[in-house]
């Protein structure tokens, strides 16, 4: 999921409808996020293993910290996708002539880019339903592509992916899914192949799912890419405590918790974890929980699993999806799969 937080000047972004200069946006029930936030730390938060979901990283800081993040020579997710999207993304609108792209988790949508320029290759016309949890990322998104591709029609849609995909907005003809940037990855198994078999059931037997999956390499190459020399995955994963502290009157001091990567081999997947140098307590006070921390424990604050081919063509498989197209990074580093209903 790439992510932008441009100050947005001028851009009349209505909700539910078009106006003759403006952008739609829509707000989905999952856009209504503090009582899933509610949820999530009181389950999190309490007990000995302590974690909480990554799309609560995503407020503006956390937003823009992720762009840098995604400039950082270690972390070659981002490039190394784009590159293939501008290689393959005429080939595949070509054999989809999609009507409509809905981009699910479309933070910047920079790399989508690739997609809007081989439609005027092609002559290809399309609608762009970009579907993210933060409308900041969305609104500077739609300026940017706006002053770039005049004759896009978008329609913003603000939500959780998690709840909002069987209520997204109708549209006519084949549609493309984007599901991008590695970000299946930060699902464990069983929440995959429940969102991958939700995203099934509202697909048409014309619609298909493009989707880009990390895969498995050297851990030293893993290890580096979440751990930046300049230090922006750090400060991105704590800014977790400044979004608990802004949105449930929190008293969460960064200076207590140190950011810890790592590769775990055992399981696949990078884990990120906020620990604590100190034992101490914090107060979240519109909710009235106050959670206690020893030192050295931690808050699981994301996993990013790595796939092989092979593993992720069983999941998608076993989710009702039928295996199209693989394209894949020389270095084997990145792929992406575009697979239809079965």
């Amino acid at each position: 999921m790439e992510r932008n937080t441009q100050a947005v000047e001028g851009l009349d972004v209505r909700s539910g409808t078009h106006g003759a200069t403006g952008i739609a946006l829509v707000r989905l029930p999952g856009s209504l996020r503090s009582s899933g936030l509610d949820r999530d730390v009181r389950r999190g938060l309490v007990g000995p293993h302590k974690h909480l979901p990554p799309k609560y990283f995503y407020d503006a800081r956390g937003s823009w910290l992720f762009e840098q993040i995604c400039s950082t020579p270690e972390y070659y997710p981002t490039r190394t996708e784009s590159a293939l999207l501008a290689c393959h993304a005429r080939g595949i609108l070509d054999l989809v002539a999609p009507g409509t792209l809905v981009e699910i988790g479309s933070g910047s949508s920079e790399k989508t880019d690739h997609f809007f320029t081989a439609c005027e290759d092609l002559g290809l016309s399309v609608r762009y339903q970009p579907f993210d949890v933060c409308d900041e990322a969305l609104r500077a998104a739609a300026m940017r592509l706006r002053a770039r591709y005049a004759w896009l029609d978008m329609e913003l849609l603000v939500g959780d992916y998690a709840v909002d995909l069987p209520v997204l907005p109708y549209s006519e003809g084949p549609r493309l899914f984007l599901f991008l940037g590695g970000t299946i990855g930060n699902l464990n198994h069983d929440e995959a192949l429940t969102f991958l078999a939700t995203l099934r059931d509202t697909m048409r037997p014309e619609d298909y799912l493009l989707l880009g999956f990390d895969r498995i390499k050297d851990k030293r190459v893993l290890d580096a890419a979440y751990n930046d020399a300049e230090g922006y995955t750090a400060q991105f994963n704590l800014n977790l405590l400044e979004v608990l502290n802004s949105r449930l009157d929190a008293d969460f001091d960064a200076r207590h918790f140190a950011h810890v990567a790592f590769f775990n081999e055992d399981e696949g997947q990078i884990e990120m974890h906020l620990r604590a140098r100190r034992t101490h307590e914090a107060t979240m006070a519109r909710i009235g929980l106050v959670t206690r921390f020893v030192e050295g424990e931690t808050i699981l604050t994301e996993i990013s699993r790595k796939f092989t081919p092979e593993g992720m063509r069983a999941l998608l498989e076993a989710a009702g999806f039928r295996w199209c197209r693989h394209e894949e990074a020389e270095n084997g580093y990145f792929s992406l799969a575009l697979v239809s209903p079965t």
